[in-house]
């Protein structure tokens, strides 16, 4: 796939912003990428291969370091000051916080990148235990008496979000479905959640460490890491009739990036997302790459399942106003928990 800027360009920009931190060439230069939870595994490996790629074009060393949590949280850190060159977050709504209340880049960031700069894509499945005691196969299960239902909270984390949106739609697609009706189920199925974790790793470890819950509503590329890394938890992986299609965006903190020299390569960074040794890496870390070459070789890996986006929700700036933001539909059904 190609990029919108060329790596001549980068270079070249690279040199000049060297020029004008020190008289000399930098023998290394760092990078914050501030992130969500699941992602640690993926940049752990990712950056590893994208400093090769840098040393190769340019001669320079990079060093990335990580930050991860919650998404909403994590937002609000860099908001709030943390130095994020790069921002790697579960949802285009935090990343629209930097720009419209840190005024950190522009508004339009998402036309900076293919596919609304979403380099791969994630969808929401539920993890249960070995021989799936309470009989957990769809949304509608969550909410039997006895049940109990492990996820992080929407106020903190964009995966619980997703998590939350994804159970709504199945609510709504039901016969004789309705906002009402499924705001009701949204309620009887917070009835059954035992905490909410401000992440959605943290949620893993409540309930793969803790043995905490029957069921946890999580990223599909966490229940592929605990099923295959966790194994003496015994854990099984049930995919729902209905989810939502997960883009966790990736952008360039323009303020922070300016004030220390890293414009040229934390651009290069988030478009090397895009090439195929990166997307190859998200494959094997259970993204779903965007490439349709490196997607057709793990095809067989990630079942087919309905989802729905969010723009059938109307944007993030709707679903915020009607669902997230304070005294909306998830403070009011979980206040009545």
């Amino acid at each position: 796939m190609k990029i919108p800027v060329s790596l001549s360009g980068l270079v070249l920009v690279a040199a000049l912003l060297g020029c004008l931190v020190s008289p000399g060439a930098r023998a290394e230069v760092t990078l914050l990428n501030v992130s969500y939870d699941p992602t640690r595994e993926f940049y752990d490996a990712y950056n590893q291969e994208f400093a090769q790629f840098w040393k190769k074009q340019t001669g320079e060393d990079v060093s990335i370091r990580q930050s991860h949590g919650g998404s909403g949280k994590q937002a609000r850190m860099v908001v709030d000051g943390l130095p994020a060159d790069v921002v790697t977050l579960a949802l285009a709504y935090d990343i629209d916080a930097l720009a419209s209340r840190g005024k950190l880049l522009p508004a339009n960031w998402q036309g900076r990148l293919p596919h609304n700069s979403s380099p791969y894509t994630s969808t929401i499945v539920f993890l249960v235990r070995k021989g799936n005691p309470k009989g957990i196969r769809d949304w509608g299960d969550l909410i039997k008496p006895g049940v109990e239902v492990i996820t992080p909270n929407p106020r903190t984390s964009g995966g619980a979000r997703w998590n939350y949106l994804a159970a709504w739609a199945w609510a709504l697609h039901q016969p004789g479905g309705s906002e009402v009706s499924a705001a009701e189920f949204i309620g009887k199925l917070y009835k059954n959640v035992p905490v909410l974790d401000t992440g959605a790793r943290a949620s893993l470890t409540t309930f793969a460490q803790r043995g905490i819950g029957d069921v946890i509503i999580t990223w599909e590329n966490e229940a592929f890491m605990a099923s295959q890394r966790l194994q003496q938890q015994e854990l099984e992986t049930v995919v729902p009739s209905i989810s939502i299609l997960a883009e966790p965006p990736v952008a360039v903190v323009d303020k922070v990036a300016i004030r220390r020299g890293t414009v040229a390569v934390a651009r290069a960074y988030v478009e090397h997302l895009y090439s195929q040794e990166a997307q190859e890496i998200a494959a094997q870390h259970h993204y779903r790459p965007r490439d349709p070459e490196v997607a057709a070789r793990h095809a067989a890996t990630f079942p087919s399942v309905h989802m729905l986006t969010i723009a059938d929700f109307g944007g993030w700036k709707t679903v915020n106003a009607t669902h997230f933001a304070e005294g909306a539909a998830f403070d009011r059904i979980y206040l009545r928990k």
